[in-house]
Protein backbone atom coordinates (compact mmCIF):
# COMPACT_ATOMS: atom_id res chain seq x y z
CA UNK A 1 0.00 0.00 0.00
CA UNK A 2 1.30 3.65 -0.73
CA UNK A 3 2.29 5.82 2.19
CA UNK A 4 1.38 9.52 3.12
CA UNK A 5 5.08 10.01 2.23
CA UNK A 6 4.23 8.78 -1.46
CA UNK A 7 1.70 10.85 -1.95
CA UNK A 8 3.25 14.33 -0.99
CA UNK A 9 6.33 13.29 -3.30
CA UNK A 10 3.58 13.16 -6.31
CA UNK A 11 2.34 16.80 -5.35
CA UNK A 12 3.76 18.74 -8.61
CA UNK A 13 6.65 21.11 -7.26
CA UNK A 14 5.57 24.37 -9.30
CA UNK A 15 6.35 27.41 -7.49
CA UNK A 16 3.20 28.31 -5.17
CA UNK A 17 1.74 31.71 -4.09
CA UNK A 18 0.94 31.42 -0.79
CA UNK A 19 -3.01 32.49 0.40
CA UNK A 20 -0.99 34.98 3.55
CA UNK A 21 -1.93 38.33 4.23
CA UNK A 22 -1.91 39.42 0.31
CA UNK A 23 -4.10 36.65 -0.80
CA UNK A 24 -3.81 35.43 -4.39
CA UNK A 25 -6.71 36.85 -5.55
CA UNK A 26 -5.19 40.23 -4.42
CA UNK A 27 -2.18 39.87 -6.48
CA UNK A 28 -3.41 39.85 -10.04
CA UNK A 29 -5.49 43.32 -11.32
CA UNK A 30 -7.99 41.20 -13.59
CA UNK A 31 -11.53 40.91 -11.79
CA UNK A 32 -12.41 37.24 -10.50
CA UNK A 33 -15.43 36.06 -8.84
CA UNK A 34 -17.76 33.16 -8.51
CA UNK A 35 -20.28 33.50 -11.21
CA UNK A 36 -20.97 35.32 -14.88
CA UNK A 37 -18.24 36.43 -16.80
CA UNK A 38 -15.41 36.16 -14.80
CA UNK A 39 -16.61 32.75 -12.78
CA UNK A 40 -15.10 29.98 -12.49
CA UNK A 41 -15.34 28.34 -15.88
CA UNK A 42 -13.53 31.66 -17.30
CA UNK A 43 -10.73 31.83 -14.17
CA UNK A 44 -8.19 30.26 -16.98
CA UNK A 45 -8.76 32.85 -19.49
CA UNK A 46 -8.74 36.00 -17.56
CA UNK A 47 -4.59 35.94 -17.31
CA UNK A 48 -2.19 33.93 -18.05
CA UNK A 49 -0.77 32.97 -14.87
CA UNK A 50 -4.58 31.88 -14.34
CA UNK A 51 -4.01 29.09 -17.14
CA UNK A 52 -3.51 26.41 -14.58
CA UNK A 53 -7.37 26.75 -13.79
CA UNK A 54 -8.02 25.62 -16.86
CA UNK A 55 -5.25 23.36 -18.04
CA UNK A 56 -4.64 21.65 -14.71
CA UNK A 57 -4.63 18.20 -14.14
CA UNK A 58 -4.72 18.07 -10.71
CA UNK A 59 -7.29 20.80 -9.40
CA UNK A 60 -9.13 20.77 -6.51
CA UNK A 61 -11.74 20.63 -5.15
CA UNK A 62 -13.28 17.45 -5.70
CA UNK A 63 -15.96 14.31 -5.08
CA UNK A 64 -14.16 12.24 -3.25
CA UNK A 65 -15.99 8.90 -3.11
CA UNK A 66 -15.22 5.96 -0.51
CA UNK A 67 -15.38 3.12 -3.36
CA UNK A 68 -12.47 4.85 -5.34
CA UNK A 69 -10.45 5.90 -1.65
CA UNK A 70 -7.87 3.31 -0.92
CA UNK A 71 -7.70 2.77 3.03
CA UNK A 72 -4.25 2.52 4.66
CA UNK A 73 -2.35 2.74 7.29
CA UNK A 74 -1.77 6.49 7.57
CA UNK A 75 -0.52 7.93 10.50
CA UNK A 76 -2.81 10.59 12.58
CA UNK A 77 -2.49 13.83 11.85
CA UNK A 78 -0.95 15.83 14.60
CA UNK A 79 -2.00 19.28 15.41
CA UNK A 80 -0.14 21.92 17.73
CA UNK A 81 -2.30 24.59 17.08
CA UNK A 82 -2.23 27.27 19.92
CA UNK A 83 -4.37 30.58 20.96
CA UNK A 84 -3.31 33.25 18.11
CA UNK A 85 -4.49 37.16 18.26
CA UNK A 86 -7.59 37.62 16.28
CA UNK A 87 -6.87 38.94 13.03
CA UNK A 88 -9.37 38.78 10.19
CA UNK A 89 -10.16 40.54 6.52
CA UNK A 90 -13.08 40.35 4.23
CA UNK A 91 -10.62 39.97 1.30
CA UNK A 92 -13.50 40.81 -0.99
CA UNK A 93 -13.89 36.60 -1.85
CA UNK A 94 -14.12 35.11 1.66
CA UNK A 95 -13.33 36.25 5.51
CA UNK A 96 -9.99 35.07 6.31
CA UNK A 97 -8.10 34.75 9.99
CA UNK A 98 -4.49 35.02 9.31
CA UNK A 99 -2.90 33.04 12.00
CA UNK A 100 0.32 33.40 14.74
CA UNK A 101 3.81 32.23 13.50
CA UNK A 102 4.46 28.71 15.90
CA UNK A 103 1.08 26.85 15.20
CA UNK A 104 1.94 23.66 13.67
CA UNK A 105 0.39 20.71 12.36
CA UNK A 106 2.77 17.52 11.25
CA UNK A 107 1.45 14.50 8.86
CA UNK A 108 4.01 12.34 7.66
CA UNK A 109 6.73 13.10 9.35
CA UNK A 110 6.69 16.60 7.89
CA UNK A 111 5.74 19.59 9.64
CA UNK A 112 3.83 22.66 8.36
CA UNK A 113 2.82 25.92 10.19
CA UNK A 114 -0.26 27.32 10.06
CA UNK A 115 -0.95 30.32 8.08
CA UNK A 116 -3.73 31.31 7.48
CA UNK A 117 -8.15 29.97 7.94
CA UNK A 118 -11.03 30.64 5.35
CA UNK A 119 -14.54 29.88 4.50
CA UNK A 120 -16.50 28.84 1.83
CA UNK A 121 -19.92 28.42 1.64
CA UNK A 122 -21.44 25.93 0.89
CA UNK A 123 -18.54 23.45 1.09
CA UNK A 124 -16.27 23.22 -2.13
CA UNK A 125 -15.16 19.10 -1.09
CA UNK A 126 -18.09 16.65 -1.61
CA UNK A 127 -18.11 13.36 -0.32
CA UNK A 128 -19.90 10.77 -2.29
CA UNK A 129 -21.90 13.43 -3.76
CA UNK A 130 -22.90 15.15 -0.81
CA UNK A 131 -21.94 18.49 -0.37
CA UNK A 132 -21.99 20.42 2.79
CA UNK A 133 -23.40 24.06 4.62
CA UNK A 134 -19.69 25.31 4.79
CA UNK A 135 -16.02 24.39 5.05
CA UNK A 136 -12.94 25.58 6.73
CA UNK A 137 -9.59 25.71 4.75
CA UNK A 138 -6.37 25.64 7.33
CA UNK A 139 -3.76 26.86 4.91
CA UNK A 140 -0.40 25.75 5.91
CA UNK A 141 3.08 25.70 4.79
CA UNK A 142 6.51 23.41 5.44
CA UNK A 143 9.89 24.97 5.27
CA UNK A 144 10.59 24.33 1.49
CA UNK A 145 7.60 26.63 0.58
CA UNK A 146 5.37 23.84 0.05
CA UNK A 147 1.35 24.07 1.19
CA UNK A 148 -0.76 21.73 2.44
CA UNK A 149 -4.33 22.54 3.14
CA UNK A 150 -6.50 20.30 5.92
CA UNK A 151 -10.09 21.30 4.91
CA UNK A 152 -12.86 21.16 7.93
CA UNK A 153 -16.42 20.42 6.56
CA UNK A 154 -19.41 22.04 8.15
CA UNK A 155 -22.86 20.40 8.33
CA UNK A 156 -25.32 21.77 9.97
CA UNK A 157 -26.29 21.65 13.57
CA UNK A 158 -25.49 22.76 17.24
CA UNK A 159 -23.68 26.28 17.66
CA UNK A 160 -19.90 26.88 16.78
CA UNK A 161 -18.01 29.06 19.70
CA UNK A 162 -15.06 29.54 17.63
CA UNK A 163 -16.85 30.64 14.44
CA UNK A 164 -19.54 32.85 16.73
CA UNK A 165 -16.34 34.16 17.78
CA UNK A 166 -15.36 35.18 14.36
CA UNK A 167 -18.76 36.36 13.29
CA UNK A 168 -18.87 38.92 15.91
CA UNK A 169 -15.79 40.70 14.84
CA UNK A 170 -16.23 40.98 11.51
CA UNK A 171 -14.58 44.05 9.42
CA UNK A 172 -16.84 46.75 8.82
CA UNK A 173 -14.90 46.78 5.73
CA UNK A 174 -13.83 45.09 3.05
CA UNK A 175 -9.86 44.64 2.16
CA UNK A 176 -8.42 45.94 5.28
CA UNK A 177 -6.98 43.60 8.36
CA UNK A 178 -9.00 43.91 11.55
CA UNK A 179 -6.84 43.15 14.59
CA UNK A 180 -8.92 42.63 17.62
CA UNK A 181 -6.88 42.85 20.20
CA UNK A 182 -8.83 42.03 23.14
CA UNK A 183 -9.75 38.35 21.75
CA UNK A 184 -7.66 35.77 21.27
CA UNK A 185 -9.00 32.27 19.03
CA UNK A 186 -7.59 28.69 18.35
CA UNK A 187 -8.68 27.13 15.48
CA UNK A 188 -7.80 23.76 17.49
CA UNK A 189 -11.29 24.42 19.03
CA UNK A 190 -12.88 23.87 15.40
CA UNK A 191 -11.36 20.39 14.96
CA UNK A 192 -14.02 17.40 15.02
CA UNK A 193 -12.77 14.98 17.93
CA UNK A 194 -12.62 11.96 14.98
CA UNK A 195 -9.89 13.28 13.03
CA UNK A 196 -9.32 10.76 10.48
CA UNK A 197 -9.35 12.00 6.82
CA UNK A 198 -8.87 11.56 2.50
CA UNK A 199 -5.30 12.77 1.22
CA UNK A 200 -4.59 13.54 -2.20
CA UNK A 201 -2.57 15.75 -4.42
CA UNK A 202 -4.42 18.86 -5.30
CA UNK A 203 -4.60 22.93 -6.16
CA UNK A 204 -5.47 25.70 -4.91
CA UNK A 205 -9.27 26.40 -5.23
CA UNK A 206 -9.11 29.85 -6.32
CA UNK A 207 -7.05 31.73 -9.25
CA UNK A 208 -4.42 31.35 -9.99
CA UNK A 209 -5.19 27.65 -9.08
CA UNK A 210 -1.55 26.61 -8.34
CA UNK A 211 -1.00 22.67 -8.35
CA UNK A 212 1.78 21.15 -5.80
CA UNK A 213 -0.91 21.61 -2.73
CA UNK A 214 -1.24 18.46 -0.53
CA UNK A 215 -4.44 18.14 0.76
CA UNK A 216 -5.96 16.73 3.94
CA UNK A 217 -9.99 16.51 4.08
CA UNK A 218 -11.00 15.57 7.23
CA UNK A 219 -14.22 12.57 6.81
CA UNK A 220 -16.10 14.22 9.74
CA UNK A 221 -17.57 17.35 10.05
CA UNK A 222 -17.90 19.89 12.96
CA UNK A 223 -21.08 21.85 13.66
CA UNK A 224 -22.09 25.34 12.32
CA UNK A 225 -25.97 26.83 13.20
CA UNK A 226 -27.84 27.99 10.18
CA UNK A 227 -28.32 31.44 11.63
CA UNK A 228 -24.43 31.04 12.04
CA UNK A 229 -24.57 29.77 8.40
CA UNK A 230 -26.69 32.56 7.28
CA UNK A 231 -24.27 35.58 8.77
CA UNK A 232 -22.21 34.30 6.61
CA UNK A 233 -24.58 34.39 3.42
CA UNK A 234 -25.16 38.12 4.08
CA UNK A 235 -21.93 38.54 3.00
CA UNK A 236 -20.97 35.27 0.59
CA UNK A 237 -24.06 33.97 -0.42
CA UNK A 238 -22.32 31.29 -2.52
CA UNK A 239 -18.03 31.43 -2.48
CA UNK A 240 -17.64 27.65 -3.56
CA UNK A 241 -15.56 26.73 -6.73
CA UNK A 242 -17.44 23.44 -8.27
CA UNK A 243 -15.58 20.33 -8.12
CA UNK A 244 -13.13 19.03 -10.24
CA UNK A 245 -11.82 16.40 -12.39
CA UNK A 246 -10.15 13.58 -10.35
CA UNK A 247 -8.58 12.68 -13.29
CA UNK A 248 -7.39 9.25 -12.08
CA UNK A 249 -5.56 10.80 -8.83
CA UNK A 250 -4.57 8.47 -6.17
CA UNK A 251 -6.69 9.38 -3.29
CA UNK A 252 -5.86 7.37 0.20
CA UNK A 253 -8.41 7.09 3.28
CA UNK A 254 -6.88 6.51 6.62
CA UNK A 255 -8.22 3.87 8.58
Amino acid sequence: MRTLGYLVAIAISAPLLLLGPASAEEHGAVHWSYNGKTGPAKWGTLEEEYSSCGLGKVQSPIDIHDNVAKKADLPAIEFDYKPSPLKIIDNGHRMQINYAPGRCMTAGGKQYELQQVHFHKPSEEKINGKSFAMVTHLVHKDSDGKLAVVAVLLSTGADNPFIKTLWANLPKEKGHEQSVDAVTINVADLLPKDRSYYTFAGSLTTPPCSEGVTWFVLKHPASVSSAEVARFGKSYPMNARPTQPVNGREIAASK
